[in-house]
């Protein structure tokens, strides 16, 4: 049974959806002093939504843009535009080169499996 969009995560639930290790997750929290989430006894965490969200758009920046922590820093505070996501960059190229890209990666697939 899934959790409710609304639902806080623990900091095990969270790693697990995103397949980041704990220990990235609170090293971010470092990092990036935006992300706070809430801490209860004994320092457990609880990532509301908002965190949750964050928590996502850094992991996107890192892993898919290949964002440094640096560079991540100034895209939240806003001295560096994001770029558009990775969905919409492969939108954005046309169909023929596309194809093409296809045909060069299936010889090598074919070439690479002889």
């Amino acid at each position: 049974m899934a959790k409710d969009a609304e639902a806080f995560r623990t900091i095990g639930e969270l790693s697990d959806e995103l397949g980041v290790a704990q220990h990235i997750l609170r090293y971010w929290e470092t990092r990036f002093p935006q992300l706070q989430p809430l801490k209860r006894a004994g320092n457990r965490r609880y990532y509301r939504p908002d965190d949750v969200a964050l928590v996502k758009r850094i992991d996107r920046l890192l892993n898919e843009d290949g964002f440094t922590i640096k560079g991540v820093q100034k895209v939240l505070a806003g001295k560096v535009e994001e770029p558009e996501s990775s969905a919409a960059r492969a939108d954005a190229i046309p169909a023929n080169i596309a194809l093409k890209l296809k045909a060069i990666r299936n010889g090598l697939a074919d070439a690479l499996g002889e």
